[in-house]
Formats: structure tokens, C-alpha cells, sequence
């Protein structure tokens, strides 16, 4: 079993998006997260926050970080139509996690006005 948590000031992401737009957005997260966040409006930023937690607790999971062996990209964090959150891993990041023999991976996501946080564990 592997774990990964982190914790991001949703500031943080919402001043990355206004000073950069489309160049951060697209170079951190997936078409499909892009639209799920877009769709919350004023509360998008909290939604982006706690992806880049969760993409970030992921690569602690993974126990290398980003490192070059994957990018942001290669986590992508979808939710169910009851709203509950999983992992999917491509390339490089799905690479480790089959060389780790890890077979599932359990997320809890949470966010308030001020932070976002995610816990991950591979098992």
C-alpha cells in the first residue's frame, strides 16, 4: 500500500490561471477537468485547486513526485454523477503504478474557502 496526500491554497491556483489563463490550465489539467471546473463559475477555482492537490498527492502515492517520468496531465481526477471523485493514471504515471503491483486507488478530496486537500492511497 502506497499514500500521498497535499494541501494547496486555492490563491494559489486561482492567481496561476488569472495571470497565465489557458497556458496553465492546459499544461496542468485534462480537457475533461477543464470543462468539470469551468462548469462551478466563481467556485471553478476551488474545483482546480483541490485537482492540482489531488494530482500532487498522486505523485507522492507514486513516490517519486514530478520528477520528469510524468506530467500533470498523466493524473486525471473525474467524478461520478454522485459527484465522487477517482484517479485515472496514463503513460508514465500508470507506468509506476503497475510497476508498484498497486491495483486500486482510493481518493477523498476536500475543500474549503481558503485550501484544498487530498489524500490518496494505491493499494
Amino acid at each position: 500500500m502506497e499514500c500521498g496526500t497535499d494541501i494547496i491554497e486555492i490563491s494559489r491556483i486561482e492567481e496561476s490561471i488569472k495571470k497565465f489563463g489557458d497556458n496553465f490550465t492546459k499544461k496542468m489539467f485534462t480537457k475533461t477537468e477543464i470543462e468539470y471546473c469551468e462548469k462551478y463559475k466563481r467556485a471553478k477555482y476551488e474545483h482546480y485547486a483541490a485537482r492540482f492537490a489531488a494530482k500532487e498527492a498522486a505523485a507522492k502515492m507514486l513516490g517519486t513526485g514530478f520528477n520528469g517520468e510524468f506530467d500533470f496531465k498523466d493524473i486525471e481526477v473525474t467524478n461520478d454523477e454522485l459527484g465522487k471523485p477517482s484517479v485515472k493514471l496514463y503513460n508514465g504515471a500508470l507506468s509506476l503504478f503497475n510497476e508498484k503491483k498497486l491495483k486500486d486507488i482510493k481518493i477523498s478530496i476536500s475543500h474549503s474557502k481558503e485550501y484544498a486537500v487530498c489524500m490518496i492511497i494505491g493499494y
